[in-house]
């Protein structure tokens, strides 16, 4: 006997989700494979730790490394400082592990990688040994390894950005948080886990941790019972916000304290209106369908018969497909459409969804015959192959092309001495401070080039670092006749290979040309 058709708009939702699309129960079989998770051991380590200490890129691996070594110097760990003043555009959890790091293995490039390298590592070992517990070892298994070889992953997340912490702790909380309801009776102990991880998202990145979190649950429940969550309770959202707030009070009432300016400037120009109203980074709403398209090969080749089946497929197939596996498609669609329709996009802000859309693949891979197909298999070995090679070899190559210290005989001498006086402009070049061991670059904009040429006349000599290509040329146009440029250096190179120049640029990135300017002897003379 078939279920009666619904008969109202909304009882439809539950009817299409949990009848038609995933109807089928999640593979049965949890148990961890020691081989599976030796693999996801040994490959991801082989891409994320052997090679950390190539040059830092600008602008955000420089800043990210500078900070924290701030930090440590200071002895200051409430305020992150860059150049000596108060960072306040994003929460310090980064910047503390990264600290850490260098207390223990010093401060090195490879110090500060290390932090992100083991949350992408463990985000993996996540993906395996927690979803399984919702779609099955095997489907978890080869969510993982996807999700392991993932270019726009395992790539990206690797670097001494936020974005990897991030993604550990948005993984941990929305994992937790849908084992604490997925059986339609709360796990309160899973429950607690999502919150910590939420709360220590926050403190990495702000709210939207919680925004990844409880969409996409409010939205399942939806979609399985036509109601949102009712198996959660006021007193329990009370209790997850409790949690978030006791992880991250100590510090916001410590860093009010001493710049009450924060909680606006993070809260509302760098959350809010950079989310309504962008200043920067401005992109079109399909901005990351390529980012995904190859960012997420070969799952993404996989994906077009994922959703031909999904659209098209008979009941056996539709048998295969749970409505957890529907739930982690859920999850990752949700990050692609909140950080599609925000104003303001970075490539890096989609790397939350990866590990979502890994285990609705996974599943799909692991439960048809796409897991013993040999183009599959042949597929992960050779990007596999692929992605070990440019972290071994290109990203280490790119990196020395695009680092402002790529070159240290043109740059080491001018920044080095304590005494001289070094300016970015109009862009900082942190990268180019941390290797010199220094924490008082100067930054003047070019709306403050007036009175930086004042301040050059009483200085024996200025260092200036141009960071925009035609900043040295503008400078030159409207220096003073009592000011003069003593030397000058330019990082513009040329391979006379066409590809590579395009590839790598004309100059560095965040570094163009180095100039010495100081007074006239002449007219220093002359004033006397």
């Amino acid at each position: 006997m078939t279920d009666p058709a619904p008969r109202t708009p909304l009882g439809w939702l539950p009817f299409l989700f949990t009848r038609v699309l995933f109807p089928g129960t999640a593979d049965a079989d949890t148990r961890v494979r020691a081989s599976a998770l030796l693999v996801l051991l040994v490959l991801p380590a082989a891409m994320l730790y052997p090679t950390r200490g190539f040059h830092l890129l600008e602008p955000d691996e420089g800043r990210y490394a500078q900070i924290p070594r701030e930090i440590l110097a200071s002895g200051n760990w409430v305020v992150p400082t860059l150049q000596g003043e108060a960072y306040l555009d994003k929460p310090p959890l980064l910047y503390w592990l990264v600290a850490l790091s260098y207390r223990a293995f010093g401060v090195s490039p490879e110090s500060a990688r290390l932090v992100p390298a083991v949350c992408v590592h463990l985000t993996i070992l996540a993906v395996y040994l927690l979803g399984r517990r919702s779609v099955g070892a095997r489907p978890a298994f080869w969510a993982a390894l996807l999700l392991s070889v993932a270019p726009g992953f395992v790539g990206v997340a690797r670097l001494l950005l936020l974005d990897g912490l991030l993604v550990l702790c948005v993984t941990l909380s929305v994992i937790a948080g849908f084992e604490a309801v997925r059986t339609g009776r709360l796990k309160l102990g899973w429950w607690l886990a999502s919150a910590v991880a939420s709360g220590l998202g926050f403190l990495t990145k702000g709210p939207i941790s919680e925004v990844l979190l409880f969409v996409p649950l409010w939205a399942f429940g939806l979609l399985t019972t036509g109601r949102l969550m009712t198996v959660v309770r006021p007193r329990h959202y009370a209790l997850f916000a409790a949690v978030v707030v006791a992880v991250n009070l100590p510090w916001y009432v410590a860093i009010y304290r001493q710049e009450p300016a924060f909680l606006k400037h993070f809260f509302w120009d760098h959350n809010v209106m950079r989310f309504l109203q962008p200043f920067d980074h401005l992109q079109p709403v399909w901005y990351y369908a390529p980012i995904l398209l190859g960012g997420l090969l070969p799952g993404t080749v996989l994906f077009v018969a994922y959703f031909r089946g999904l659209l098209t497929g008979g009941e056996d197939a539709a048998a295969l497909r749970s409505p957890a596996g529907g739930f982690w498609l859920l999850a990752g669609g949700w990050c692609v459409v909140f950080f599609s329709v925000s104003g303001s996009k970075l490539p890096t802000y989609i790397l939350p969804a990866y590990p979502f859309l890994c285990l609705a693949l996974g599943e799909f891979v692991a439960r048809t015959r796409w897991h013993a197909a040999p183009a599959t298999r042949a597929a992960v070995v050779l990007t596999a192959a692929l992605m070990l090679a440019v972290v071994h070899i290109g990203l280490p190559w790119y990196a020395r092309e695009r680092s402002p210290f790529g070159r240290p005989d043109l740059v080491e001498r001018f920044v080095t001495e304590p005494g001289t006086v070094v300016v970015s402009y109009p862009r900082n070049c942190d990268s180019l401070a941390f290797y010199s061991g220094r924490a008082d670059f100067d930054r003047v904009r070019t709306k403050d080039t007036n009175q930086l040429m004042v301040d050059c006349h009483h200085r024996e000599r200025t260092v200036i670092l141009f960071t925009h290509r035609d900043a040295l040329a503008g400078f030159r146009n409207t220096l003073p006749p009592s000011l003069e440029i003593a030397e000058a250096v330019s990082l513009r190179r040329t391979t006379g290979v066409g590809a590579v120049d395009k590839l790598v640029g004309s100059t560095p990135w965040g570094l163009c040309d180095v100039a010495v300017v100081v007074p006239r002897r002449d007219e220093a003379a002359g004033g006397q």
